[in-house]
């Protein structure tokens, strides 16, 4: 005998089986890494609400000067008191970073905590990085319920 061994079929078998299985536990380990990885990165695309009006609360659930986040198909939206009596109704969607911005009472003012931009209570600019004025809705109230619409874009 000269200490070379010879494989047998068996053995072969055995060997290829073993780098199978470390190959196939390694191949799962980086896609077990890299599919959250990429899940997060590329989100799953959301249905947006097919009707164009959704009910955003009842009259006197809210007080002057105060606001109130509601949902507006897949996307938050603000509701707002004013002083005066005046609702408006904007996406709370910030036009920035696509952060939520909230009512300021203390402002008068939609406030984008952010990068501290400002919005009018109809979502026109007033200061900071947003390029653009938030979406405004129209309000309507029927029977004390507080109905939110898309404007029309006619």
């Amino acid at each position: 005998m000269t200490g070379e061994s010879v494989a047998t079929p068996e053995v072969k078998n055995r060997r290829r089986f073993l780098e199978l299985l470390l190959g196939s536990s390694v191949v799962a380990s980086i896609v077990s890494f890299f599919y959250p990885v990429l899940s997060y990165m590329i989100p799953p695309a959301t249905q947006e609400l097919a009707a164009d009006t959704v009910q955003a609360g009842r009259v006197g659930d809210l007080r002057p000067n105060t606001g109130k986040i509601f949902r507006f198909g897949s996307k938050p939206a603000l509701l707002i008191l004013t002083n005066d009596g005046t609702y408006h109704a904007t996406s709370a969607v910030c036009t920035h970073l696509n952060c939520t911005v909230q009512y300021r009472p203390d402002l008068n003012a939609v406030w984008c905590a952010c990068h501290n931009g400002m919005y009018t209570v109809d979502g026109q600019n007033i200061s900071g990085p947003p390029p653009r004025p938030l979406q405004g809705f129209e309000v309507a109230i029927q029977s004390g319920q507080i109905f939110v619409r898309r404007k029309s874009t006619t």
